[in-house]
């Protein structure tokens, strides 16, 4: 056997006469015994003498066959001549006819059977938005009796309006129900965590969480241990509202943000409350704080009740002493004062003349024309 695997020999060689792929389809199926020719018989269909040649062995199997000795190569021709005997028997050939029968037929028939997609309408107006819309079908063809597309999202837009309206007529009211009155967190809870929300859309600040806590309102903390904590935070600390603002958005979610910042203050709490070291000799530095200047309205410049009545008093004095001015003629005239100086100036003259030209051109209607420059 181990001449027969090394020899290379193919007792029955077959050709498989497959058409072009694109005439595949349209010529008929061939069968297995047109397709596969053996080379056990001549032309005449006498039986062919089996002849062992060197020559029709593979590189390898010739190299094997020239190694061996006079016996091996004997027993060599032996196996080599009972495998074509094997080869060539008719129990063989048909088994070998039918697996080759049965593999084109089945090419054959899976470039014959071509997939059957169903047509692709395309969605209309109507159909938008609909479950299944290729059941739907197509839109009607447009008789000019029917609204533009515009119109139609106008009027989309409108339903959409009409229905929000709605819910928060009928369905909003009855969230009242749910409601539940505010109260204040008590003193055992001292953080407090701020959340962010875009209303359903995708931002990269929506998983940020803030944490704001006052220093005196921790428990078990003594005065040392909340300078100490104090000096830890650094420049989160807010001296004048004595608060401590941390953020955090490293992780994905909201719950990853607050479970840290959570863990960040039990941290804080440990190291405030470790006495090994309690940073004496380090000053509490407060400059990151820019205190900002407080200005308030001067309370002389309010406007109370008395202050109004003053006011008013004053404003009617001094119309009284206008009109009374007035009257005795004390306020000056200026027509008047144009009169007198006209009648002081000659009838005739240069100074009449180019006085009544001046008022003459500042009687005008016209527009003066403004140069650039």
């Amino acid at each position: 056997m181990r001449a027969i695997h090394c020899s290379g020999y193919l007792a029955l060689r077959c050709k498989c006469q497959l058409p072009p792929r694109g005439t595949l389809a349209l010529s008929p199926v061939p069968s297995a015994n047109r397709l596969l020719t053996t080379k056990s018989s001549d032309d005449n269909g006498s039986p062919r003498p089996f002849v062992f040649d060197v020559a029709s062995l593979s590189p390898e199997a010739r190299n094997h066959y020239n190694y061996l000795s006079s016996e091996e190569r004997a027993h060599y021709e032996k196996a080599s001549q009972s495998l074509d005997r094997l080869m060539t028997s008719p129990e063989v050939e048909s088994n070998l006819k039918g697996v080759v029968g049965e593999a084109i037929h089945e090419v054959v028939t899976q470039v014959r059977t071509p997939k059957i997609q169903p047509p692709r309408l395309k969605p209309g107006l109507f159909s938008m938005g609909e479950e299944d819309p290729v059941g739907t079908g197509e839109d009607e063809e447009f008789e000019g009796d029917d609204i533009t597309s515009l119109a139609h999202g106008d009027l989309e837009q409108h339903r959409e309006l009409r229905e929000f309206a709605r819910i928060a007529a009928w369905e909003m009211p009855l969230l009242s129900k749910l409601a539940k009155p505010f109260k204040p967190p008590p003193l055992e809870h001292p953080l407090r965590f701020r959340y962010t929300t875009y209303m359903g859309e995708t931002h990269p600040a929506a998983n940020k969480i803030v944490l704001e806590f006052c220093t005196q309102d921790l428990p078990g903390l003594t005065e040392a241990q909340r300078i100490k904590l104090i000096k830890l935070v650094g420049p989160r600390y807010n001296p004048e509202k004595d608060l401590v603002k941390m953020s955090c958005e490293m992780f994905e979610t909201q719950a990853q943000n607050k479970r840290y910042l959570g863990d960040l203050v039990d941290s804080l709490m440990a190291e405030a409350k470790d006495s090994a070291d309690m940073f004496e000799d380090v000053p509490l530095d407060l400059r990151h704080h820019k205190y900002k200047p407080k200005l308030e309205f001067p309370e002389e410049w309010k406007l109370t009740p008395e202050r109004n009545q003053q006011l008013e008093k004053d404003r009617q004095q001094r119309l009284l002493a206008e009109r009374t001015r007035q009257e005795k003629g004390e306020v000056p005239d200026g027509f008047k004062a144009i009169q007198a100086f006209m009648k002081e100036q000659p009838s005739t003259g240069p100074s009449r003349m180019l006085l009544e030209v001046k008022q003459l051109k500042g009687k005008g209607t016209k527009k003066k024309k403004l140069g650039l420059r």
